[in-house]
């Protein structure tokens, strides 16, 4: 399987469609944000680990 990189992560999020694919920086920080979902991302595995 391999280790698993907040990238990849957030790679299969886009692919959900829950992620967008480029940062719009028109809002503050939307809710399907890249930027924001890598460092949820980044979150989720330091917690798991």
């Amino acid at each position: 399987m391999g280790k698993k990189t907040p990238q990849d992560i957030v790679r299969k999020w886009m692919k959900a469609g829950k992620v967008k694919k480029k940062c719009c920086r028109s809002k503050s920080r939307c809710k399907k944000c890249p930027v924001l979902a890598l460092k949820k991302a980044k979150t989720k595995l330091a917690a798991a680990a």
